[in-house]
């Protein structure tokens, strides 16, 4: 292993270029944390998810 600054503290962590280990978590510029879903999903198509789910309870949809 090498002695990256990014690891979490394990010591068994694989962080690829983009800042993303193994276990899902990636770096924050500051610490490794677990994204927030909205992040970790499609963020290109929460706006379309959202607008599908905003109508969902309305029966006149």
């Amino acid at each position: 292993m090498t002695d990256d600054i990014r690891c979490c503290g394990t010591g068994t962590c694989i962080i690829n270029a983009d800042g993303f280990c193994w276990c899902g978590q990636q770096w924050d510029g500051e610490k490794m944390c677990f994204p927030k879903p909205a992040q970790a999903a499609h963020p290109e198509g929460q706006a379309e998810h959202n607008a599908l789910s905003a109508g969902a309870d309305d029966p006149a949809q």
